[in-house]
């Protein structure tokens, strides 16, 4: 093992993390969003952070600069060009790691060589990118740890049927690219975190010589920065008049197939209820950011169903993005909040965290196993629904009518009695203390094998 060396960390210095997060502000990316959160409060924790990212003039996303205003002036972010998309795209392909892969691998090469840095960090569902862990620990002697947002080796599409997003085949080579690589980093990664146990339950079915304590389920976080600034600020969100007489109830975030035995479950039971209560009429709902396609090219997933269960009148989706501050005021202004899940039991939705600090009515429609379902139960936010595996829409319909009935007679001014001491672990606080004492164990598992 050649290059630098790590030492122990001395009484009032900071070690320092190198972060790798190609989809970064003001790229609005659901898998840079750990990373914005936990930059405010890595020094309190004693940590400093330096970002390696793609240039956004490089990257296929939705560009916010609301974003960049929550990234701490001092924290340095490097940013590399890659091949433009345009050009790519000419002949057949526009995956950013393929575009920006050997940029990326160059910068952190360079970084690396030129500061003191005592762990590299990979967050981001590009997973490609992990693969640069194994090589730079083998040259520079430092750990990595890796940030598991979704599921890099994945049966899902497989088991369900559903087709993937790309197609069958790009999907089929992508996986066996992963198998191919998702050893190796797994193995040698310092720590592995998850959002859900589910993803480790997974890995360590595939590898179960790594030791359990190598494993850490950190969820995502939410942000009380983030509604005081739409609060102060006065930030509107555009999407309904609230002056219009009507009740208006808002999803915010993506949607897919996966989230299609939720949707008729929700349909279907509004579809019901609007035969016996009036009230039904003066509903709309709201479905907003549904895509991460590019302007332009995105496809709606959700209305179409709202039409086909006969509630299409009731239901809007907009599938273009709005900005992240935008997005925030969305919520405080709704009448109700809604979560709606994916079948897959371990995803975890990063929406629920700021949906319950939006402290609105919240109705969550979910996989009764999700991670996601706990903690809304938990923190006594709103309503749960869970439903099974390939659950008959009928009978989850029949299970929603009471609960959609309630919400439509709860007062517009109602405020949840969120249990708000259950729900402190996961604010951006908490959660950047949990990482740092990852990083923490990460270095020291490297000092104990020197």
């Amino acid at each position: 093992m050649s290059g630098r060396l790590g030492c122990e960390r001395q009484v009032g210095t900071h070690r320092r993390v190198l972060i790798v997060c190609p989809q970064f502000p003001p790229i609005n990316a659901a898998d840079c969003q750990r990373v914005r959160m936990l930059l405010p409060h890595l020094r309190e924790f004693g940590w400093e952070a330096h970002v390696l990212a793609v240039d956004p003039r490089d990257v296929e996303g939705f560009r916010d600069p609301d974003l960049e205003r929550t990234i701490p002036s001092d924290v340095p972010v490097t940013r590399v060009r890659g091949i433009p998309a345009w050009l790519t795209r000419k002949i057949g392909f526009g995956g950013l790691w393929i575009r920006a892969g050997r940029a990326v691998r160059r910068a952190g090469t360079q970084l690396l060589r030129e500061h003191q840095f005592d762990l590299v960090y990979f967050s981001t569902t590009i997973f490609s990118a992990m693969t640069l862990g194994p090589e730079w620990r083998r040259t520079f002697g430092i750990p990595y740890a890796i940030d598991l947002q979704d599921p890099w080796v994945s049966d899902y599409y497989a088991r369900t049927g559903v087709r993937p997003p790309g197609g069958r085949w790009r999907y089929a080579f992508a996986q066996w690219k992963a198998r191919q690589s998702e050893p190796r980093v797994v193995r040698e990664a310092a720590h592995i975190v998850t959002v859900s146990p589910a993803y480790i339950d997974a890995l360590r079915g595939r590898y179960p010589d790594i030791p359990a304590e190598k494993f850490t389920v950190l969820p995502f976080a939410a942000s009380e920065a983030d509604f005081e600034v739409v609060a102060r600020e006065r930030i509107e969100h555009g999407v309904f008049d609230p002056t219009d007489g009507l009740r208006h109830w808002v999803y915010l975030g993506r949607g897919g197939a996966d989230m299609a035995l939720a949707l008729r479950g929700l349909f279907a039971a509004l579809a019901e209820l609007r035969r016996t209560n009036p009230a039904v009429s003066k509903l709309r709902l709201h479905f907003v950011g549904t895509s991460y396609a590019a302007k332009g090219r995105a496809q709606e997933t959700i209305h179409p169903l709202a039409v086909e269960m006969g509630v299409g009148d009731l239901v809007s989706e907009q599938t273009d993005r709005l900005a992240f501050l935008s997005r925030v005021a969305l919520l405080r202004a709704a009448d109700a909040i809604m979560i709606v899940g994916s079948d897959d039991p371990g995803y975890s939705a990063s929406k629920v965290y700021p949906c319950i600090m939006a402290r609105r009515p919240l109705l969550a429609v979910l996989h009764a196993d999700s991670p996601a379902a706990a903690i809304v139960g938990k923190c006594r936010a709103g309503e749960v629904v869970g439903f099974a595996s390939g659950e008959a829409t009928q009978s989850l319909a029949d299970r929603l009518q009471p609960c959609l009935s309630k919400l439509l007679a709860t007062p517009p001014d109602a405020v949840p009695e969120t249990d708000w001491a259950a729900f402190a672990p996961y604010t951006a606080r908490e959660m950047t203390r949990t990482q740092c004492v990852v990083f923490d164990a990460a270095v020291a598992a490297r000092s104990l094998s020197q």
